[in-house]
């Protein structure tokens, strides 16, 4: 069996497409055109270039965007001023605090400082809450672009055992919340799961979010069952040239799995996707036009 490849790319072109439509049409009416604020501390190589594509996203859409970048060592003090200006700057719409931070910066106390009208992570606990109340204006990136893949394919979620491998506050616990939502029995594991394996061999639908290159292998997948690879893991080649890999051995999963999402260009593209989004729905409910 040769497993249907999810591609995240082909899903995410139709999302930004409505995002660009949108945008224009608020432009047109007179109105502020909706921005994304990036702040970004230290020089933290792959924060770099996560932070280069959410800006280069943003212009293509026709979102402004702005870049804060601050030293490695900025005093706690200075970076919750400039969190607390740009939450009272109206032509913000949305506000992103680009993780990890340094050691000496409390990621909880910094997000927690972020107006969770303008939380594009949707990480603030207001906004956390809403989302297992099943009210809130936002949904984190990728878990709602997980949640989107599996809906343009056809993939159902109602009556499904969903196992989830990573239990992080970005991916893991918000998407089993979305996933509970429409009618999934999820299963949320980690480290100290016994017979992972076994668990994850229970699944109608696996995803696997630890951040741990190709940990998933065949013996973790029933025959016929959806494989959600959220992983993005950078390992040296053959060739010498940096390649990346997902948590699930993609080779061996594919024989196995009936549809499977690709690294690169599987669940990766609908984040950014889906940060476009959520800037977007931050900014119509600033300005009391969501639904």
């Amino acid at each position: 069996m040769s497993a249907q490849l999810l591609s995240g790319k082909e899903v995410a072109r139709e999302f930004r497409k409505q995002v660009r439509v949108r945008v224009q049409e608020l432009v047109d009416k007179g109105m502020p055109r909706p921005s994304l604020t990036v702040v970004q501390v230290g020089n933290d190589a792959a924060s770099t270039v996560y932070v280069r594509s959410k800006v280069r996203a943003c212009e293509k859409l026709g979102l402004g965007s702005t870049m804060h970048k601050l030293e490695e060592s900025v005093p706690r003090g200075e970076l919750i001023d400039l969190i607390h200006t740009l939450n009272a700057d109206a032509s913000v719409s949305g506000i992103l605090v680009q993780l990890p931070l340094p050691p000496h910066l409390n990621a909880t106390e910094i997000i927690n400082e972020v107006d969770s009208a303008r939380d594009v992570d949707c990480l603030h606990p207001a906004n956390v809450g809403r989302l297992w109340l099943g009210d809130s204006h936002v949904t984190p990136c990728t878990p709602q672009g997980i949640i989107e893949i599996l809906q343009h394919y056809g993939i159902g979620l109602k009556g499904k055992r969903a196992v989830i491998i990573g239990r992080s506050n970005i991916v893991g616990k918000p998407l089993a919340a979305l996933m509970l939502a429409r009618h999934a029995t999820v299963t949320l594991c980690h480290s100290r799961t016994l017979d992972l394996p076994g668990v994850a061999r229970e699944a109608d639908v696996l995803v696997a979010a630890v951040g741990k290159p190709e940990m998933v292998t065949a013996d973790y997948v029933r025959d016929g069952a959806v494989v959600i690879d959220v992983g993005v893991n950078r390992q040296t080649g053959a060739d010498g040239e940096e390649v990346l890999v997902g948590d699930v051995d993609f080779a061996a999963v594919e024989e196995k799995a009936s549809a499977i999402t690709p690294v690169p260009g599987g669940v990766g593209p609908m984040t950014i996707a889906m940060l476009m989004v959520n800037t977007l729905r931050c900014y119509e409910y600033q300005h009391g036009l969501s639904a």
